[in-house]
């Protein structure tokens, strides 16, 4: 067994400077900005917490509390908090969204006042929409579209109108946000100062990599600023749902795409926001939060690509149990590895082998190797075995955070930025299945999916089919090795060409035996 004790941080290297910031000054006072705007809205340390927290931090929050304005004075705290994020612009608002998914965590009241940051935003007019279309189409919207519709959902970067296509059919139009790239390249490079002035002053934070964390967002937005490429993830993923069947999307209108705009077949039934949803007996409410998870792990699992902003202002719900996702601007993509590493980790929990998630973990490098696989097999354990199997309303997401936190820590881990998308989206994905159904069984509804990928993918077809591409690959490279003439050699002498395609052929067909006898 390893040892718990001993040091738990280790000295990272710098923070990445691949983007620096551009104007380090407008950026600190821009931070200094966002601080005191937080502080206006009683948004920052609110006076609602002050019984919670520790005798010696009281009067720091008081002082902090003074400053409110009058608009720290109205409200609950998540309708201060909103009202802060949307003064604050289109990246704060993309962070209430995942908050508001998390009622768990913040409560119920908590999550229902951000949830309005989703789609119920201040739009702009329709003018102005109809100026941006005609701008980015190059022709009048009269040429595409009739009965063109004041905005119906306002989100951060863009807002959805409803109109028609000149044959009748019903669609969205998406139009970004006018000057919406100069504000998400002005809040990026506060983020990324804020991230440096972070991981320098707050050595905890080094290993939740706060600047790779900042650029994997910053990358993320930047495809969302462009309507043509969400265009082609919504056409991919409309695909790759097609082939599940847990979760559909609307087709393209191609001729009604462009840098600014976005044309896509309206979706049927309610929007998952709307309250009607839960209170509706002709909605099976357990069966759409299994969907929910299902369609995620499916398409991340079977695919390797995933819609990675499944809040509920991105979910649309037709009785009784059909889903249909809309807005494709963030889209998560998986290599094999990282899909195998899920799968055994999912299932590790599922069937309560700790030992295999500990083993998983290291193979992966998410645990350095100076640690012991038996004590972070042990440390799971005692995270796994008081939620598994309990339902959702019984277990405190707060508490549970908090020991994933202390145990990370423990095993010196660091955040994966490749992962962050995967993270994000579980975390939305189970905040949209809890509201649904407070009591829902996350593991029981990702049972099926994860059970047949790992029966497909490892059991003896998988191992087969794996085997019989090693084969391919080094036939091809058998190939390769005739057609190329022979190079004399340099330094030391080489095997003939024969000799390396023997060697080759050789290596796959004891990897193809093993995968038989396995």
């Amino acid at each position: 067994m390893g040892d718990l004790s001993g040091p738990v941080y280790r000295d990272p290297p710098p923070p990445p400077a691949d983007h620096p910031v551009r104007n380090p000054v407008t950026a600190f006072f821009r931070l200094l900005g966002w601080l005191w705007v937080l502080i206006r809205y009683d948004a920052l340390v609110p006076r609602e917490v002050n019984p919670l927290l520790p005798a010696w931090t009281r009067p720091f929050a008081w002082t902090v509390q003074v400053f409110s304005g009058r608009e720290g004075r109205q409200g609950r705290p998540g309708q201060r908090l909103g009202k802060a994020f949307e003064r604050l612009g289109p990246v704060a608002i993309k962070l209430g969204q995942v908050l508001a998914t998390r009622a768990d965590i913040f409560g119920l009241e908590f999550a229902r006042d951000l949830g309005r940051l989703k789609d119920a935003l201040p739009p702009f007019p329709v003018a102005q929409a109809r100026r941006e279309i005609e701008r980015s189409l190059g022709k009048p919207v009269e040429a595409l579209f009739t009965d063109f519709e004041p905005a119906v959902a306002a989100a951060s970067l863009a807002q959805a109108h409803r109109a028609r296509l000149l044959d009748g059919t019903l669609v969205a139009v998406k139009v970004l946000r006018p000057g919406v790239e100069r504000q998400v390249e002005k809040g990026l490079d506060s983020m990324r100062l804020g991230a440096r002035i972070v991981w320098r002053l707050v050595p905890i934070s080094r290993r939740l990599e706060p600047s790779a964390f900042v650029e994997t967002i910053a990358r993320a937005l930047s495809l969302e600023l462009d309507m043509r490429l969400e265009a082609a993830a919504a056409s991919e993923l409309a695909e790759v749902m097609a082939k599940d069947g847990y979760m559909s999307a609307p087709p393209v209108i191609w001729d009604g795409v462009g840098k600014r705009v976005l044309t896509l077949g309206w979706a049927p039934g309610l929007p998952m926001t709307d309250p009607a949803i839960l209170s509706d007996p002709a909605f099976d409410k357990n069966a759409l939060a299994d969907k929910a998870v299902r369609a995620f792990l499916s398409q991340a699992l079977d695919h390797g690509v995933f819609h990675a902003d499944l809040h509920e202002g991105n979910l649309f719900a037709e009785a009784p149990d059909r889903l249909t996702a809309i807005d494709f601007g963030i889209v998560g993509r998986l290599g094999p590895a990282e899909r195998r590493y899920l799968a055994e980790i999912l299932w590790g929990f599922i069937s309560r082998d700790y030992d295999r998630i500990a083993r998983v973990h290291f193979e992966a490098g998410y645990v350095p190797a100076v640690h012991s696989v038996e004590t972070f097999a042990q440390a799971l354990r005692a995270v796994g075995e008081p939620v598994i199997g309990k339902q959702a309303s019984h277990v405190s997401m707060g508490r549970l955070l908090g020991q994933l936190f202390e145990i990370t820590a423990l095993f010196d881990m660091k955040l994966r930025p490749e992962l962050i998308l995967l993270q994000k989206t579980m975390v939305s994905v189970e905040g949209v299945a809890r509201r649904l159904n407070p009591d829902h069984d996350l593991w029981a509804a990702s049972r099926p999916v994860v059970e047949r990928w790992i029966r497909e993918e490892l059991g003896p077809k998988g191992q087969i089919r794996d085997g019989l591409e090693e084969l391919r690959r080094a036939v091809r490279g058998l190939i390769r090795l005739v057609e190329t003439p022979p190079q004399p050699p340099v330094m030391i002498e080489e095997p003939k060409g024969e000799d390396w395609g023997a060697v080759a052929f050789l290596t796959a067909l004891a990897a193809l035996i093993v995968a038989l006898a396995g």
